[in-house]
């Protein structure tokens, strides 16, 4: 007696009350606004709010409002769907598409493809990370100055204008002389733009030198920074080894390239990607505070393998959590190194999709108390278990009617928790709307479906709370 049997495109007002559902409109205010949208973010750079939109064909384009556009930034065949994460006001991009397995659809990253970083300035995303220097670095003795005696190995790396620090190269032994600076020359020019920087990095007094430059401990000298990328040498450099505090060698073992993934999230200030095209139940973790610093060998966190491909993951009371469509797991940050960080087994039964966890209002970031999580059951609250009944256990029979098989990556929500009102892509690309302004609980949400006549592909909430469509026609 307390809801309706049947009802399509209503909305609720205040406790007891109902009406039409809202209009729509275009929300760009140009002469071709962007059509055959796939996929909309929230993207919020140093000083608005602005949305990345992927269309048909490989396409993302910078909205940053109804009047302007930038892009496409980004194209890449192929790309059917991209995880997302803003972070210091760039957009890390990472792109994917669905693959038929059997009778089952899934999600992992494009083959032979990388994470990219967006500036958000309106000039094309480009790959993340960048190539060590492959020029030898010329060390001759210089005016008068000082350094310890002895065999030092000595190299550069680049420094791109987002922070990332490039594996030592350019590496060569040289003989210091205890009275003598150091001239440094054939420092390369990158052949990247996004080169702002290029540090000089030494080992110690080599005791025992075998002929290898490589393998030895390097650190950064203290002042030897050239900036810009159009300058090669820098002379009158000075140093004793009790200086070289900074170590460069760990460097060497990070990603150049950064393989695509299904997803993207942050957790303590470091950049979670997971679900590359050849490690479906792996995700890789940067350096804190360094988002495209990735370690190859000490950056990994390894789900258990079942078969399955990873789909999500995000942060949640200081715990780091990641989904599979049935399965979830989580990981703590123990101070040590990545791999390090111990797993615990949440649920071996409900899992979510690759946009399966509501995002809150226009901050695209998940509530801090709890997550509202699309699982096969059914929208579920999640604060480190599920807590059933879930959400829509009074729709239940329309919510397992749906096409998990085929079109679960389709399934995405947002929570505009200023109205307290949910928006829910249903795997027929038609709206499922809630309202819980009566209690967040089973018995007290209310459900309507909303239908269209263009087909739904993904939401977005702008200017705190307006929805925002991404349909296939305009």
């Amino acid at each position: 007696m307390d809801h309706f049997t049947e009802c399509n495109n209503l909305k609720f007002i205040g406790d007891n009350s109902f009406g039409s559902r809202d209009g729509i409109g275009l929300h760009q205010n140009v002469a071709v606004p962007l059509s055959n949208v796939l996929r909309i973010y929230n993207y919020p750079t140093t000083d608005e709010n602005t949305l990345l939109v992927l269309i048909s064909g490989g396409d993302i384009y910078h909205v940053v409002d109804s009047t302007t556009v930038h892009g496409p930034i980004l194209s890449i065949a192929g790309m059917t769907d991209f995880g997302f994460v803003p972070y210091a006001g760039r957009a890390y991009i990472t792109p994917f598409f669905t693959e038929l397995v059997g009778d089952l659809n899934r999600e992992r990253g494009l083959q032979n493809n990388f994470l990219y970083v967006y500036k958000g300035d309106g000039t094309a995303a480009r790959k993340a990370a960048g190539t060590a220097p492959t020029v030898a670095a010329t060390v001759a003795n210089g005016a008068v100055g000082y350094t310890d005696a002895g065999i030092h190995i000595f190299g550069y790396v680049f420094e791109t204008d987002t922070g990332y620090l490039s594996a030592p190269g350019g590496l060569v032994a040289f003989t210091t002389s205890a009275l003598l600076s150091l001239n440094f020359s054939t420092i390369a020019v990158s052949p990247s733009v996004s080169v702002t920087k290029r540090h000089l990095v030494a080992s110690k007094v080599i005791q025992t030198y075998n002929g290898d430059v490589n393998g030895y401990q390097l650190y950064f000298i203290p002042n030897g920074t050239i900036a810009g990328n159009i300058v090669t040498v820098l002379n009158g450099v000075s140093f004793y080894d009790q200086d070289l505090l900074l170590d460069a060698s760990h460097l060497s073992d990070n990603f150049s390239e950064i393989p695509a993934g299904v997803g993207l999230c942050t957790y303590h200030n470091r950049l979670v990607t997971y679900c590359t095209y050849d490690n479906v139940s792996v995700g890789y973790v940067s350096a804190t505070g360094e988002p495209e610093a990735i370690n190859q060998i000490n950056g990994v966190l390894l789900f258990p393998p079942d078969g399955n491909p990873l789909t999500n993951a995000t942060e949640l009371r200081d715990v780091l959590y990641m989904f599979k469509r049935g399965r979830t797991g989580s990981f703590v940050d123990n101070g040590d190194e990545p791999a390090t960080w111990p797993y615990s087994n949440v649920d071996n039964a409900m899992g979510t999709g690759v946009h399966g966890i509501a995002t809150v209002l226009d901050s695209g970031s998940s509530n801090i108390d709890y997550l509202v999580v699309a699982t096969f059951k059914g929208v579920t609250m999640f604060n480190g278990r599920y807590i059933l009944p879930e959400l829509t256990w009074k729709i239940q029979t329309t919510w397992l009617t749906q096409d998990f098989k085929n079109k679960n990556r389709v399934i995405q929500i947002v929570n505009d928790s200023v109205n307290q009102l949910l928006y829910i892509v249903m795997t027929d690309r038609t709206v499922m709307f809630g309202n819980y302004s009566n209690g967040f609980d089973p018995k007290s949400i209310r459900w309507c479906p909303w239908t269209f006549w263009v087909f739904v592909n993904s939401l977005a909430l702008v200017n705190v709370n307006e929805l925002i469509l991404g349909c296939d026609q305009v």
